[in-house]
């Protein structure tokens, strides 16, 4: 049985090492586990807390009433509205009509996970626990590597497909200047990036989003998608918001989806030959002095190889010769005839 999985492991071994799709399937596989970890973890940990305390504040805002009867629940209510408590600094609400909204259910910290890794963080919502936090400094210590590496290899296989075939398909099929085709599919991309990413997104979130309107949506996309995550705009914080846990879910694949598409149109734009030769102007120049005698070191080491090499070849030759050698054998005739040696 150890046998077979040993041979399973190997053939399996073999096969990722020649083929680079099943690599990145898994990749894509560990990632997507590693956020779902994230969040059950999240959502494990801090639930209980964020349970306890808002137990703890209904209960005190009930003694409040008791002993100030005549101060009614909605006035009281209305006024925790406009008092900042201390609570909502960590998302927790005492008004009656949030009791259903929770924000470290699953969905919560899966979206959480999320802000963690792609560094976005907006704040609204923070580890309650030390668990929580110690966990989240584990989690995000080795995420974040681990989303560049994702996005890193996810980016470089999109640009193969998205940029550099297009431009080299039109470049040699219909000969137009590489230059020119560059630039025109760069803008072109970054175009319809906007369009899908930042425009029409921003409709939805200004219908879906009570309080916001369209340029509100809009900033909220572009803090959101360029990782600046302020944290004043974030969606699905609504009272009275409907299908909220497959809301967070949909945000949570917009911004990873933006996030790549963002990488992609940058990306693009730097392999431009006018920003490359840009960005070479700001670049520290190199010495030709150094060079040369990086060259030069790089000889000798090299000679120094041969050497090496030569001379353990001319001992190998020597221990393989035999210890007595023997003289050849030259035959000559004398003059009588007879063969003297």
């Amino acid at each position: 049985m150890l046998q077979w999985l040993a041979g399973m492991c190997t053939r399996l071994a073999e096969q990722l090492r020649h083929h680079s799709c099943w690599r990145f399937a898994l990749l894509l596989l560990a990632y997507l586990l590693y956020l779902l970890l994230g969040a059950v973890v999240f959502s494990a940990v801090e639930l209980p807390r964020e349970d306890a305390l808002r137990r703890e504040l209904r209960e005190l805002q009930r003694h409040f009433l008791r002993e100030h009867a005549c101060l009614a629940e909605p006035e009281l209510e209305g006024f925790l509205r406009r008092v900042l408590l201390r609570a909502s600094d960590y998302g927790v609400s005492v008004l009656g009509n949030s009791s259903g909204k929770w924000n470290w259910d699953f969905t919560s910290a899966l979206f959480f996970a999320s802000t963690v890794l792609s560094t976005t963080g907006y704040g609204h919502t923070v580890p309650l626990s030390d668990g929580g936090k110690a966990f989240c400094i584990i989690y995000s210590v080795i995420g974040i590597p681990f989303t560049l590496l994702f996005l890193t290899a996810i980016v470089q296989r999109i640009t193969v497909y998205v940029t550099r075939r297009p431009v080299l398909y039109f470049h040699l099929r219909w000969g137009f200047s590489k230059q020119i085709v560059s630039i025109v599919h760069a803008v072109m991309l970054g175009f319809i990036a906007v369009l899908c990413f930042f425009f029409i997104p921003a409709a939805v979130f200004s219908v879906l989003e009570e309080d916001w309107n369209f340029l509100e949506s809009f900033y909220f996309c572009f803090i959101s998608l360029s990782t600046i995550g302020l944290g004043d705009y974030v969606p699905g914080e609504g009272y009275n918001q409907k299908f909220k846990q497959l809301y967070k879910i949909g945000i949570t694949c917009y911004l990873m989806l933006g996030l790549i598409a963002m990488l992609v149109v940058l990306e693009t734009f730097c392999e431009l030959h006018e920003l490359k030769t840009f960005r070479k102007m700001f670049y520290v120049k190199k010495n030709k002095e150094d060079d040369q005698e990086h060259i030069m070191e790089h000889d000798q080491l090299s000679f120094s190889s041969i050497s090496d090499q030569a001379a353990s070849m001319k001992e190998y030759q020597k221990l393989n010769e035999p210890f007595v050698s023997v003289q050849p054998v030259v035959a000559y005739y004398a003059t009588d005839g007879c063969p003297n040696n």
